[in-house]
């Protein structure tokens, strides 16, 4: 377990080298790799989504694919399609942009709502299907998909079930006078993004995906979990509220940042450590207690506060 914490720690320092700032956002960006998880990254532009995305996938030796999101895109571009062969005088699938490691959906949401679904599938059971054919996708494949705020011009909200398919989400925001600055000084001659290098192989990150899961959860933790998860749908003023697949997650995050951490055990800060990522994207509050101010990220925060906390393992609890 010691040396694959190593490895995630690798990669975690790597992708700092050019994303100055913003260390919360980096450290759930490796999180999400850890748990074979999705991430959104949502943030206004020039912020450095893309290239926190990039940096991720670069820490790996592993295949990278890219999408541009715009509204003319099909689905057929992001998927692949069945072309006819003349010479062989029978249709053979193309693949798309989707079949490789790591892909980046650049700006999700400008694509319309059709293309959007293409990903439903690929980010769930890891495969395509044309023409009634399944076409499986590498084991590893991970979805970086940045995202502007939905009430910028020309973008088009995701769909709850897309949604619910990230992991996490994180943002960047704005950087500070001093780390503006270093990050002038960074990019005076050239992107410290060309010179990064791999720290780590896909068969490292699976060496750390099967650590996370080795990490111990006590039974009251899981019991927190769920009832924090259940808080969420039963807060005034919720449309929806997170799902049980937010609950897996949200116990694979915890896993993940516990092993980050140094330990093979999970204790409450792990979970409150993570629980904004993986639950604030699934909320929806309803349109009147939106103009009162009330936001995804406050029910969340309700929840924390109203949820017994468990008592913390003296000892690393079994499995």
């Amino acid at each position: 377990m010691q040396s694959a914490r190593e490895h995630a720690v690798a990669i975690e320092t790597n992708v700092r080298q050019v994303v100055r700032g913003g260390e919360s956002a980096v450290r759930l960006a490796v999180i999400a790799l850890m748990i074979r998880g999705h991430l959104l990254i949502e943030d206004v532009p020039g912020t450095g989504k893309t290239v926190l995305a990039r940096a991720l996938a670069r820490s790996l030796d592993a295949s990278f694919g890219r999408i541009q999101c715009t509204q003319d895109l099909l689905p057929t571009d992001i998927t692949g399609v069945s072309i006819f062969d003349p010479q062989a005088l029978s249709f053979r699938f193309q693949e798309g942009p989707v079949f490789t490691d790591v892909l980046l959906a650049d700006e999700i949401n400008r694509a319309t709502p059709r293309a959007q679904s293409a990903l439903l599938e690929c980010m769930e059971e890891r495969q395509v299907t044309c023409d009634g054919v399944r076409h499986a996708l590498p084991p590893g494949f991970l979805v970086l998909a940045t995202q502007n705020p939905v009430d910028m011009e020309g973008t088009f909200p995701l769909p709850e079930a897309q949604l619910d398919r990230f992991a996490l989400s994180t943002s960047l925001g704005y950087p500070d006078d001093e780390v503006l600055v270093q990050i002038l000084e960074d990019q005076r001659q050239r992107h410290p993004l060309d010179a990064l290098e791999a720290v780590a192989s896909l068969e490292q990150l699976g060496a750390v995906q099967e650590a996370v899961q080795e990490v111990g959860c006590d039974r009251s933790l899981l019991r927190y979990v769920a009832q924090l998860v259940r808080s969420t749908r039963e807060a005034e003023g919720v449309q929806l509220g997170a799902s049980p697949r937010a609950a897996l997650f949200l116990v694979r995050a915890a896993r993940a940042w516990a092993l980050l951490e140094g330990r093979d055990y999970v204790i409450p800060d792990d979970v409150h450590a993570v629980a904004h990522a993986v639950l604030d994207h699934r909320v929806i509050v309803d349109p009147r207690s939106r103009l009162g101010g009330r936001t995804p990220a406050t029910v969340v925060d309700e929840a924390l506060g109203a949820v017994p906390v468990p008592l913390a393992p003296q000892d690393p609890p079994p499995g």
